[in-house]
């Protein structure tokens, strides 16, 4: 009697470990791939003057998603497809002088997924 139960609990241990070698154990979700931001120009702390332009590149990321803002107003933004990325452009508000100002960007993945960033510049009078 003794050896049929350890041989029960043997087996089912067998089995339930053969079932999670073979993805029975996964949640069947891809996994999130959030867009990455690079080369921004002007660079983090320069000093420039209103409605300079600027830009950055994004991979990773859907064109409708992309959405810019400076120091919290929308900004327009001209997307190019590069390679496997897209160059991402626009000027800064001309009603902005005299201040610090944060580009924050924003982008959603290929699967949703968010991804974020942003740089401070100094817009000068």
């Amino acid at each position: 009697m003794k050896s049929a139960n350890l041989i029960g609990i043997v087996l089912g241990c067998l089995i339930s470990t053969t079932g999670f070698c073979y993805g029975g154990g996964g949640t069947g979700k891809q996994a999130c791939k959030k867009p990455q931001f690079s080369q921004f120009i002007p660079g983090d702390n320069a000093e420039v003057a209103p409605g300079s332009d600027f830009s950055f590149v994004v991979s990773l990321a859907r064109p409708d998603s992309v959405q810019v803002t400076v120091k919290k107003q929308p900004v327009a933004v001209a997307i190019t497809p590069k390679n496997q990325s897209l160059q991402i452009t626009g000027k800064l508000p001309e009603n902005l002088k005299d201040t610090y100002a944060r580009i924050a960007v924003t982008a959603q993945g290929p699967n949703r997924c968010q991804g974020a960033a942003g740089w401070l510049i100094k817009i000068t009078p």
